[in-house]
C-alpha cells in the first residue's frame, strides 16, 4: 500500500508563504502525476495546480502566478510552494498522487489534508 502525508501547513499573515508537502511512502517504483486541492467551509473541494507524468503543471486562475507544484521522484515527494497568499486560500490542502508500486502496479492515493490559514 501506497500512503500520502500532507506537512508545512499553519497559520500565515497575508501576502506571507508556505510550503506544502506530499510524501508518500511505502513500496514505490515511482510517483508520476500528482495534484493539490483544497476545499474551504461551505465549499466544495477544487483543483488549485497538478503535475502531470511528464511534468506539465497546471493552475487554477485563482491561484496562476502564486502557487507552484514541483516533484522530487527520489524523495517520492510532490510540493506546493504558496506565495502572496491571501484570505480566501484559507482551506484545507490535500494532495492526490498517482504511480506504480514496486511491483509494477498503478497506484492513486489521497492524502488526509492539512490546514492552511490566512489571516491577519
Amino acid at each position: 500500500q501506497v500512503q500520502l502525508v500532507e506537512s508545512g501547513g499553519g497559520l500565515v499573515q497575508p501576502g506571507g508563504s508556505l510550503r506544502l508537502s506530499c510524501a508518500a511512502s511505502g513500496s514505490i517504483r515511482s510517483i508520476n502525476a500528482g495534484g493539490w486541492y483544497r476545499q474551504a467551509p461551505g465549499n466544495q473541494r477544487e483543483l488549485v495546480a497538478r503535475i502531470t507524468s511528464g511534468g506539465t503543471t497546471n493552475y487554477a486562475d485563482s491561484v496562476k502566478g502564486r502557487f507552484t507544484i514541483s516533484r522530487d521522484n527520489a524523495k517520492n515527494t510532490v510540493y506546493l510552494e504558496m506565495n502572496s497568499l491571501k484570505p480566501e486560500d484559507t482551506a484545507v490542502y490535500a494532495c492526490n498522487v498517482g504511480g506504480f508500486t514496486g511491483r509494477g502496479l498503478p497506484f492513486g492515493s489521497w492524502g488526509q489534508g492539512t490546514q492552511v490559514t490566512v489571516s491577519s
